[in-house]
């Protein structure tokens, strides 16, 4: 997890400013062009989930794994707009499957009532994505160039990503590898989407969702407007990772003493008080590693919250189906948020402002997250 989602999407922020420039492609373009390939994640979710929970995590993450690896070569090799934007779709059918969303779904299978540990063990170190990735993919730029830095981290996809899932993972869908631990009761997929709670918790995390992740691809050229180099910029963006994990850190004590609709407000309103504070203050560098750095924290407690959301609600019945529709819009939120803060910027003058509006948009999530009430727990199949 924590490879693919550093070649697969942390790669691209360091890198999208040496692709404009070497390619002539605009940033607009070249940046919609990723967002397209969240998008494709996005719609993909629900019957990703449906694979899953029918065949298992192995056969869809390993064949996500398989297409992976030729989509990243694709995109350094790719001589013209089209090209490149091909290869970007079929990054984003290898994200469908490895990606959060599976990887939640399956641990939340295996592990039932202690799902949480394992969803924590697993975001920790997923975390340090941009942490490894981000400064990685700025030096291979900088001594080869962006076309050969995404052929290195093709190559690395190969030798980490597909014998992992390949060879690691359990066979089948896997409940005997835990199935004294699981815990299969819960609401059934029809009742759970039918109601206002559902779509009201949905629409709170897909606000939050945007922020965040329109804080995280559009950091570099809003800290390069702020006088700081791509290096630095990147070194910054890694420190975000860091934040991340002790966001995650964070998360499992609150998950045991605050109730789950109070944790959903206070996690989505620090996401909104990071992202203003990031549109508000100018510098110095160490001031905005710090921002950057509480901007992670929120970030990481946010993915966890999202991991947990459903079975905390609804217990883990049917969790491949309910969070793969639940996942589609925020894989969408995802998608569109490089593309909205680069247009955001645009339009209102530069990166501080679309950052304030993404800031006010966290915090509305937050307000709409009161109204997706808490439903008990059903206890635990022991």
């Amino acid at each position: 997890m924590t490879t693919s989602y550093g070649v697969l999407f942390y790669a691209f922020p360091v890198l999208a400013p040496a692709i404009t420039t070497d390619t002539g492609w605009s940033a607009v373009t070249v940046t919609a062009l990723f967002s397209a390939a969240q998008v494709l994640a996005g719609l993909a979710g629900p019957l990703a989930g449906k694979w899953l929970q029918v065949y298992g995590p192995r056969p869809v993450m390993t064949w996500a794994a398989v297409l992976a690896a030729p989509a990243v070569a694709c995109l350094a090799l790719a001589p013209n707009p089209w090209l490149f934007a091909l290869a970007w779709l079929m990054s984003g059918g290898a994200m469908a499957g490895l990606f959060y969303p599976p990887a939640f779904a399956a641990l939340t299978l295996w592990y039932g009532a202690e799902r949480v540990g394992a969803l924590t063990a697993l975001t920790l170190a997923a975390g340090l994505a941009s942490t490894v990735f981000a400064p990685l993919a700025a030096a291979l730029e900088q001594v080869w160039g962006w076309r050969a830095a995404y052929l290195v981290l093709a190559g690395v996809l190969v030798v980490v990503v597909l014998p992992c899932h390949a060879l690691l993972l359990p066979r089948g869908r896997g409940e005997t590898v835990l199935d004294e631990r699981a815990d299969a009761s819960g609401t059934r997929a029809g009742e759970v989407l039918r109601g206002r709670d559902f779509w009201a918790l949905t629409a709170a995390l897909t606000a939050g969702v945007l922020a965040v992740f329109a804080v995280v691809v559009n950091i570099v050229p809003l800290l390069g407007d702020r006088g700081l180099d791509t290096t630095t910029a990147a070194w910054l963006l890694g420190a975000g990772g860091v934040g991340q994990v002790l966001g995650r850190l964070v998360y499992a004590p609150m998950e045991r003493r605050v109730a789950v609709v109070s944790r959903t407000v206070v996690i989505l309103g620090a996401c909104a008080a990071t992202t203003l504070s990031l549109a508000l203050v100018p510098g110095p560098w160490p001031l905005l590693m710090a921002m950057v750095v509480l901007s992670g924290v929120a970030r990481g407690a946010l993915t966890l919250l999202h991991a947990t959301a459903v079975a905390d609600r609804w217990g883990t019945r049917d969790y491949a189906v309910i969070s793969g529709v639940m996942h589609t819009p925020l894989m969408l939120a995802t998608a569109l948020a490089p593309w909205v803060g680069a247009v955001l910027a645009g339009a209102l003058g530069g990166y501080p402002a679309a950052f304030a509006v993404m800031g006010a948009l966290a915090a509305a999530g937050a307000m709409a997250a009161l109204l997706s009430r808490p439903v008990p727990s059903p206890p635990s199949v022991s």
